[in-house]
């Protein structure tokens, strides 16, 4: 999904300034799953006006500039409907800790453990926070949502713990390529 058909459904909640729809893309519902940036989302929502998607009204701040709030058109709803049609790209997970991961073998077995104990503190800060926030008025798409990160990150965190052995393991025996045992020793 573009960041344009994101800010579209974004603001089927009601209006919003791109700000507000920045901080809705980091810190809602949508924040581990829609990834946009403010160099994305003014362009988008520039875009989505000229195309009669959005309207733009300006609230006037003192010692500030005015206040962009962005509203969906009808049009827009329109818009957004039809693009709910299509079919979703497949999921793309990507993860710098999974890549670390795969070499392993190449980092001291304090440097592992310290890395996996890291990512379920990480993890369980990301359960927490999604647990506070199926407390707050969600409607039920939003609770759907939420439900399922909370579930994914759950069981992140039982996987880093009964299967953190893997690559824990690995400085007691040599590995083939890399060495694993040589690696532990520097």
């Amino acid at each position: 999904m573009d960041v344009r058909t994101a800010c579209l459904g974004l603001l089927t909640f009601g209006e919003a300034t791109g700000y507000e729809i920045k901080k809705a893309f980091e810190d809602g519902a949508f924040r581990s799953f829609i990834d946009a940036s403010f160099g994305s989302i003014y362009p988008a929502l520039n875009k989505l006006t000229e195309d009669g998607h959005v309207t733009c009204k300006a609230m006037v701040q003192d010692g500030r500039p005015d206040k962009k709030i962005y509203s969906i058109t009808d049009a827009g709803k329109s818009f957004f409907k039809d693009a709910l049609q299509e079919t979703p790209q497949e999921d793309k997970f990507r993860s710098e800790f999974l890549f670390w991961m795969t070499f392993s073998d190449l980092m001291s077995a304090s440097r592992v453990s310290g890395l996996i104990d890291n990512q379920i503190a990480q993890y369980q800060t990301k359960v927490e926070e999604l647990r506070q926030l199926s407390k707050t008025g969600l409607q039920d798409g939003e609770k759907f949502v939420v439900g399922f990160g909370e579930t994914i990150f759950t069981a992140t965190i039982e996987y880093l713990k009964t299967h953190r052995h893997l690559v824990e393991d690995q400085f007691t025996t040599e590995h083939p390529l890399h060495g694993g045992a040589m690696a532990a020793a520097e």
